[in-house]
This record gives C-alpha cells, sequence and structure tokens, in this order.
C-alpha cells in the first residue's frame, strides 16, 4: 500500500491523532477498508510428497478425525519480562509467538511478550495475562484466533475492530467478567505502596472463553505454516545446531537461548536469567523454533507514559528467516501479504520450506539482529 494513500484513509479512521500514529506505525495501522495486497498470495508450502492425510492446522501432527478440529482456536496474550514469571499454560500451545513487549526497563530497550495459541489442547489456565500488541492483528488474523487479553490502548483497539471479521480481539478480562473467561489468582495480587495490583494475577481459561463468542466455530480456516511429515522436513539435510541465540536489544543482548536435547528430542529454551520454567517445573521445549527477522520500531503517542507501542513491520513485505527442528536448521526469505494471509518461506536454493509438526516457538528479532548459532 502507498504511503500517501494509507495515510488518507486513516484519517478517518483513526482520526488525526491516529493518522500522525501511521507515520511511525508503517503496515500495521488499518486502512479505512482493507486493501487488497500488492504482492503475490503467499500460499502453504508444499512438503516434498503430496500428503492429504488431515492435520491440526497450526501444529501439523495427525488427526484422526477432521470435526475434531471444527473450533476456535485461541491466543492468549502473556508477559514475558522476569517479574512476571513463572508462567502456566504454554506447554500446551501449538504455537508461541515472542515479540516485543513495549515497557522500556532502565536501560532504556523492551523485553518480551508471549502469544501462545492454542487450538489442538486447551489447558484449564493461561496467565499471567496482559494487553494485545498491534503486531497481533497480522500474526493472529489467517487463523480466525480468539484473544485473551487485558485490553489495550485506543488506536490498537481501533485497530482490531476494524479487522472483527478476521479475529476476535474484544473478549477482554473487564468485557467478559462474570462468565468465568477469566479468573485471578490470589497468590499473584501484589501490593506497591499502598496499590493493590493484578497485572500478574489474571488467569485466561480458553475453553470457557471460547463460548463467549459465535465467531469461528468451525476452526482456524488454513494450515498455518507448511507442516508435513517430519522425515521430509527441510531439516534433514540442513546444517547442524546445537544451540540458537536470539538477542531482543541492542548491541545484539538480552538473549533468548534454545539447547538442542537429543535426549527429549526438543530445544530446550533460556531467558537471559536461566532456564525457562512454567509453574509447575514444566521446562520449556518445543519441537521447532522459527526465527522470523523483521524491521522494528516504536509509536510514539504514549511516549513519556513508560509505554511505546511496538511495531514489527510484517505486512506486505519479507525478510531472512532461520527454521530449527532435530538438531538441525535451514534458512531463507519468508514473505506476507495483507493482514489476513499467511506467511510463505522459500529456502535459499528456491525450494518451499517443509516443517515438522509439533510445537513451534516464533522469535519475531529485529531485521538486524545477529543470530548466533553453535554446533
Amino acid at each position: 500500500m502507498h504511503e500517501l494513500s494509507r495515510r488518507t484513509a486513516l484519517v478517518g479512521l483513526l482520526g488525526t491523532a491516529g493518522a500522525v500514529a501511521a507515520g511511525c506505525t508503517g503496515q500495521q495501522t488499518p486502512s479505512s477498508t482493507p486493501e487488497p495486497s500488492t504482492s503475490a498470495t503467499p500460499t502453504p508450502s508444499p512438503s516434498a510428497s503430496v500428503d492429504d492425510r488431515p492435520r491440526w492446522p497450526l501444529s501439523g501432527k495427525l488427526l484422526k478425525d477432521a470435526d475434531d478440529a471444527k473450533h476456535a482456536a485461541v491466543a492468549v496474550k502473556v508477559p514475558d519480562n522476569r517479574n512476571e514469571h513463572p508462567q502456566r499454560g504454554l506447554d500446551k500451545a501449538d504455537i508461541v509467538f515472542v515479540q516485543l513487549d513495549g515497557y522500556r526497563d532502565a536501560s532504556g530497550y523492551s523485553s518480551t511478550r508471549l502469544v501462545p495459541v492454542f487450538h489442538s489442547s486447551m489447558p484449564d489456565a493461561v496467565g499471567p495475562v496482559r494487553s494485545i500488541r498491534p503486531v497481533d492483528v497480522p500474526l493472529l488474523s489467517p487463523m480466525h484466533a480468539i484473544i485473551g487479553n487485558t485490553g489495550a490502548t485506543g488506536w490498537v483497539l481501533k485497530y482490531v475492530k476494524h479487522y472483527s471479521s478476521f479475529l476476535e480481539g474484544m473478549l477482554s478480562y473487564m468485557k467478559t467478567k462474570g462468565t468465568g473467561s477469566y479468573s485471578i489468582d490470589p497468590a499473584r495480587v501484589r501490593v506497591y505502596q499502598g496499590v493493590t495490583y493484578y497485572d500478574r494475577a489474571v488467569l485466561c481459561h480458553p475453553k470457557v472463553l471460547a463460548k463467549q463468542t459465535k465467531k469461528f466455530r468451525d476452526g482456524p480456516p488454513q494450515v498455518y505454516f507448511p507442516f508435513g511429515d517430519a522425515k521430509l522436513a527441510s531439516t534433514v539435510d540442513g546444517k547442524t545446531a546445537a544451540s540458537i541465540s536470539v538477542p531482543w536489544k541492542s548491541g545484539n543482548s538480552y538473549n533468548m537461548l534454545y539447547t538442542w536435547s537429543e535426549k527429549t528430542g526438543t530445544w530446550l529454551r533460556s531467558m537471559p536469567w536461566g532456564a525457562h520454567t512454567l509453574s509447575d517445573g514444566t521446562r520449556v521445549a518445543p519441537d521447532n523454533v522459527l526465527i522470523i527477522r523483521a524491521k522494528q520500531h516504536y509509536d510514539k503517542i504514549y511516549s513519556g507514559s513508560g509505554h511505546d507501542e511496538p511495531i514489527h513491520d510484517i505486512i506486505d513485505t519479507s525478510g531472512p528467516f532461520h527454521y530449527f527442528h532435530g538438531g538441525k536448521y535451514v534458512t531463507g526469505t519468508w514473505a506476507k501479504g495483507s493482514v489476513e494471509e499467511i506467511f510463505s518461506f522459500t529456502l535459499d536454493d528456491g525450494r518451499p520450506l517443509s516443517m515438522a509438526p509439533g510445537q513451534t516457538y516464533v522469535e519475531l528479532p529485529n531485521k538486524s539482529a545477529k543470530i548466533v548459532i553453535k554446533s
């Protein structure tokens, strides 16, 4: 979409302040009406051989009865700062997106926020729960997800509403009180300087939340990633990887670390301060790690309040990716069209990517981030 047409459309949708924001937020701010992509529509990359067996659309695992997948996917906004750990329910997610948080620390940088998406398995509780970020719209729209959240800033709410035909983001904690969709963990309620805070105590109950809307009852409309048979995954002929380091702060610091475990056949995830472990002691250990590098910047409307909306440019653009599975990896180029379109992935040699089934952690670091891989 051309810059001039995007800004003109934004004046009517968000008002003058919103139009100013569009100049900073780039392609993650909506136009008054969804416009067609200016790039070729990406399609799921095929596996090396045709496999028509039904699979769960967000994990790629084989599905005995296709009717079992006919229900909505539920995403939950989960904070990822050290004082907000431990988290609950992440081990049941099909996909977990890792994105910028938006709050600055003492060094002036932002940490990370997670978006686990549940479909093939629905845990009883997921938390803590926090607010929506702009990138959630293009990430979750292709799967028609319901978003468990505690709200969003003004222009982001308008953005989410604008694309309500692709996702449901209005079912926040306050909007659904009394339905059982959320609860408070009393052990996580905190009092600071005489004020009671619930920011680390809100839990989402995905099964209950999914009942609060009639939208998307038939489930995700398409397979999100190019899943296939693990024996035919692109990494079979890939390079060896023993560990992966993904930086999230300037100077290539604040790294997320994944260490390959031959024993478990998974990637053991670590935060900058140590092992990523959930409240029940479960170690976070995905089957797949997918790194999608994209340009990052911040919306400055709320600058000075300690909160800047973080932007990941993933609409009508492309960039480099790394895909890791089974102790090996491959690289290539990702591309994404409009908000509701899925990613496509092309290997460096021109072949389409084929991913193995299982849980996938998707890291979205800056395009300039230096990924360190040790073999």
